[in-house]
């Protein structure tokens, strides 16, 4: 049946994972949904905003896809239709690595109404939280954002370019890359960088480990770490504030 209410998509970012670090904005979208699409990284705590609306999981865990991506953009147009109001929530900020881009081109082909909200994304919140700067005055002007997964499920050939620069560097999606993005590294500069692993970075279940691009892999492999996990490579990984004592008394185990 028709919906009477004007068909509309609300991409909404959800934050890298705590449920505090939602937007006021977001959790007014989410009050006014008729339907949530929501992703695998999505805290489902936020899920109470939105205590009218249909919930419908569209994420990937394990490898397992619920949708493929055609698949969500169609269902987004037909719950639109259907219903009026639909929120597709995605982890961190949809612009960022999210195809927040990608759907809204795809359902304002069919005359939806759209808005963003953005979100924090985890390669700014999760080293923030942990207390790594990713900028710091002689230290590090800038910061490449570099997904360690492309489309085609290589590596972005940016870490190259990356790994011969002063910045920091985030990695998303990148530790089944690891030891790729070690090999890089290695063979651009002598130097044996500071590199920090977070997985399930804000979260009660966040864990941390910090080595070098020589100690990293072994350490990953010993501390058990794997996705969701976002990689920060660079000298601010020892010069925060946080995590300076840490780096010091643990930098032999990797423990934080």
């Amino acid at each position: 049946m028709q919906s009477l209410k004007t068909p509309k998509l609300t991409i909404v970012g959800a934050g890298p994972g705590d449920a505090e670090l939602i937007t006021l904005k977001a959790i007014k979208a989410l009050k006014t949904a008729d339907v949530v699409l929501y992703d695998a990284l999505v805290n489902e705590e936020l899920l109470q905003y939105a205590p009218k609306a249909e919930i419908i999981f569209v994420g990937k865990r394990s490898g397992c896809h619920a949708y493929t991506q055609d698949q969500i953009n169609d269902l987004i147009v037909s719950m639109a239709n259907r219903y009026g109001h639909v929120v597709r929530l995605k982890g961190g900020d949809p612009f960022v690595f999210g195809r927040g881009s990608e759907e809204i081109e795809y359902v304002e082909k069919f005359g939806l109404k759209t808005e963003i909200v953005p979100g924090i994304s985890s390669a700014l919140g999760v080293p923030s939280s942990v207390g790594i700067s990713l900028t710091e005055r002689l230290v590090a002007d800038s910061f490449w954002v570099i997904t360690g997964t492309t489309s085609n499920h290589e590596l972005s050939k940016d870490v190259h370019l990356a790994s011969k620069s002063n910045a920091t560097v985030v990695i998303l999606m990148g530790m089944h890359k690891l030891e790729e993005i070690v090999t890089i590294y290695k063979q651009n500069r002598a130097d044996d960088l500071p590199i920090a692993i977070i997985q399930n970075g804000t979260k009660d279940t966040e864990q941390k480990v910090v080595g070098t691009i020589r100690t990293i892999v072994k350490l990953v492999a010993e501390h058990k770490l794997s996705s969701p996990a976002i990689i920060v490579i660079g000298e601010v990984v020892k010069n925060t504030s946080q995590l300076n004592t840490y780096f010091q008394e643990h930098f032999n185990d990797g423990l934080l």
